[in-house]
């Protein structure tokens, strides 16, 4: 779901940033001079955690009356009930991250309004459409990111594939090569939820001919999961990465996942350019490149990634802080320390066009290809109902285990958005 997420300005005066703690009722007025500010940062990108916590003390050394401080939930962990515990006690951050549509909709009385912000100009189109609620954006785009099966060129070279697959009956033929070179196929995590219930499940409702009325229709009752032609394909690619993938799947976690196929031990892995830092800090210069994730034979159809925005920097409405929140993130996409660590250190594919997206690795660069021939699939997961991708994601792990069939499944995630779908 981990499927598979995607893509500021004034230099600040000497005036200094100050940030509120993780707990707003403190005493940090911010603003003035010779006044300590703590500005708290609540997240949820693993990958980033560290060189966020870098990018922070580089803040920190311009603006030596404040602290930020990053707290990052993650890496296979429930970030969304991580942050409504964090409001419920009064510890509520500054800076948090919102994935958009319902999930902007529902957290719309949270939610600083950034219209007004300096980047706003700088958004690459449509960039924006995950935070615009009643005409108000709400959020600052992370980045944008796609995903696929991203595959190591030297074992399909290795196991004389020549022509890269687009359709599923060619991505069965190719597993079916690599398997008997002895290659494994696919390198997958099904321990992890998102994995399943974000990202690959996004597939069948991306093929949709209108995903948005597709969903729509589900809200209204007019459409039902189980009798719809594209989820049940894609049971056909959901049983080809179990039958060649890597043993235990349910127990096989994001780390080790991404960590076997940058050793070389699988052929192919379904997650987006955000591994990419990962995989070089394992095996640098791996010779990679990404394929769609294919439910039938559309040629046409099939050729094509999801390509989005991954999530939202967002501000605390009721933060004391907020101005200074803003000031944060402007300078973290306008100063050229921010710039750099969003493209070098982050890895990140830029949402503003102020920042030039090159260097970013050959996963980034097979993405933005595609991205720039307009072959891209819509995120659709931020417009299922709330809490719906963890019990879609629990239900696939129980169709991995044997527990429920094809049918089963199907009905187990229809029944899951009846429940969860406000009346």
């Amino acid at each position: 779901m981990k499927k598979k997420l995607f893509k500021s300005l004034a230099v600040l005066s000497t005036t200094m940033l100050l940030f509120t703690g993780c707990n707003n009722k403190s005493n940090n007025n911010g603003g003035g001079a010779g006044k300590k500010t703590t500005l708290n940062i609540f997240q949820f990108k693993a990958e980033i955690a560290k060189d966020l916590e870098a990018l922070a003390k580089e803040y920190e050394k311009e603006n030596k009356n404040v602290t930020v401080k990053v707290q990052t939930v993650g890496g296979g962990s429930d970030y969304g009930a991580a942050l409504k515990a964090q409001f419920a006690s009064g510890n509520e951050p500054d800076i948090y991250n919102n994935g958009g549509f319902q999930e902007a909709i529902t957290w719309k009385d949270k939610l600083e309004d950034l219209s007004d912000q300096d980047w706003v100009k700088d958004l690459y189109p449509g960039t924006e459409k995950p935070m615009t609620v009643d005409g108000k954006l709400l959020g600052m785009p992370m980045n944008t990111e796609g995903y696929g099966f991203i595959y190591n060129k030297e074992l399909f070279d290795k196991a004389g594939i020549t022509e890269l697959p687009k359709t599923l009956s060619e991505l069965t033929a190719t597993v079916k090569k690599l398997k008997g070179a002895g290659i494994t196929a696919f390198s997958v995590g099904y321990a992890e939820w998102w994995i399943l219930g974000i990202h690959l499940l996004n597939i069948p409702f991306a093929q949709q001919p209108d995903p948005d009325k597709f969903i729509a229709d589900l809200n209204a009752g007019k459409v039902k999961i189980p009798d719809n032609d594209k989820f049940k394909e894609f049971l056909k690619l959901f049983d080809l990465t179990i039958e060649y993938g890597n043993k235990n799947p349910l127990t096989t976690d994001y780390n080790t996942q991404v960590t076997n196929f940058a050793s070389g031990k699988t052929a192919m892995i379904q997650q987006g350019n955000w591994i990419q830092g990962m995989i070089d800090g394992i095996t640098p210069n791996m010779k990679l490149g990404v394929l769609p994730i294919p439910i039938n034979d559309d040629k046409e159809a099939m050729d094509r990634l999801p390509v989005g925005v991954p999530n939202n920097w967002v501000v605390n409405k009721n933060s004391k802080n907020k101005e200074e929140a803003k000031k944060f993130l402007n300078w973290m996409v306008s100063s050229d320390t921010g710039k750099k660590y969003i493209v070098e250190k982050f890895k990140f594919i830029p949402a503003v066009k102020t920042i030039e997206g090159k260097g970013l690795g050959p996963i980034a660069d097979d993405i933005q290809k595609y991205a720039t021939e307009n072959k891209v699939l819509s995120w659709n997961w931020f417009k299922y109902p709330d809490g719906g991708v963890n019990e879609f994601g629990a239900a696939m792990q129980a169709y991995v285990g044997g527990e429920k069939n094809g049918k089963q499944l199907l009905q187990s995630i229809q029944d899951s958005w009846d429940k969860l779908k406000k009346k």
